[in-house]
């Protein structure tokens, strides 16, 4: 399998840059928050935001001074709603390190989150870069929705795979969807082209949630998430969402009872999962996942040929054949 750094190598340069830029952006006049700021960055993790926004740009034209904005602006409203999730989660890691919340708690942590929001804001406006600003707000915006179009669903576990596909466009897809589009603006490409690249990210980002599915139901040892922790969650997946598509209605009655009253029973949601597997959801679920990446695969593949369209083609594979 191709590594990320040699998916990265037309835009290693640029990504050290942004690296440069993006410190000097989030620096106050307030020690705690720099202080906090500084270990934000210091945690960041493989960098697959910024990396689609500098190939998008380098594909659609080339990498401006803008383009720096652009994934600045998508890193800070990102992780200011990161960090509001962990708040609203009361949850204490994030990837395997200490939360904002857990180490500054929950009041410090919001205000972090909302200095970021602005921060990303004031950002976009003082480089009179409206056209960023109105992509990745429009992206903020759906996935707020997304998130309570699901938590409104979970209540009732009623999701249907329209649904669950508008959840995770919305939720997921539209982050990736505002790299590409912002990576494009950014270079100057005309409105079609921007629409182009937002499309292929939205496809490549509902095929990296599916991936994110199937690995609830694959060995904790290899992905690092223990098999089951959707289901926990209540989160209605792709897998799990065919197989009360093809049960027995005893069968989905047992099952919606799991997942609402019992999902912390290890037997029960071991049992589940097994039935997953047996009915087929795995396999249907990796088809829908390979359909969405060829669609991402066609329109990428119609850009003029350069080391940044090869490595979008690329990274679309990495993203769905990953093992965390």
């Amino acid at each position: 399998m191709i590594s990320l750094n040699q998916i990265k190598a037309p835009v290693a340069s640029d990504l050290t840059t942004f690296d440069q830029k993006f410190k000097e952006y989030l620096k106050s006049k307030v020690l705690l928050l720099d202080t906090i700021t500084r270990y934000i960055y210091k945690k960041k993790g493989k960098q697959i935001r910024p990396l689609f926004v500098f190939l998008s740009a380098g594909a659609s034209g080339e990498v401006r001074e803008s383009t720096y904005v652009a994934a600045s602006l998508i890193e800070m409203l990102h992780t200011a709603t990161l960090v509001h999730d962990d708040v609203v989660d009361d949850s204490n890691m994030r990837r395997g390190i200490f939360s904002i919340n857990a180490l500054w708690k929950n009041k410090i942590a919001v205000l972090v989150g909302d200095f970021l929001l602005s921060r990303g804001m004031l950002l976009a406006l003082e480089k009179d870069e409206f056209e960023l600003l109105k992509i990745v707000s429009r992206a903020v915006k759906e996935m707020s929705e997304g998130e309570l179009l699901q938590i409104e669903k979970a209540r009732r576990l009623d999701i249907k795979e329209d649904i669950y596909f508008e959840i995770i466009r919305k939720k997921t897809a539209s982050l990736i969807a505002s790299c590409c589009a912002a990576g494009a603006a950014s270079a100057g490409a005309d409105p079609q082209t921007t629409e182009q690249m937002r499309l292929f990210g939205e496809y490549t980002g509902i095929a990296f949630q599916i991936k994110d599915d199937l690995f609830d139901y694959e060995s904790g040892n290899i992905t690092g998430k223990p098999s089951g922790i959707d289901i926990r969650d209540q989160k209605m997946t792709l897998p799990l969402i065919f197989l009360l598509n093809n049960c027995t209605s005893t069968e989905k009655r047992w099952i919606i009872n799991t997942v609402k009253h019992h999902n912390t029973d290890a037997e029960r949601v071991k049992k589940m999962v097994n039935m997953v597997k047996e009915t087929g959801g795995l396999e249907y679920a990796r088809e829908q996942m390979l359909g969405f990446r060829e669609k991402a695969i066609s329109i990428i593949s119609s850009f003029p040929q350069s080391g940044y369209r090869d490595s979008l083609e690329k990274l679309v594979i990495f993203t769905t054949e990953r093992t965390t």
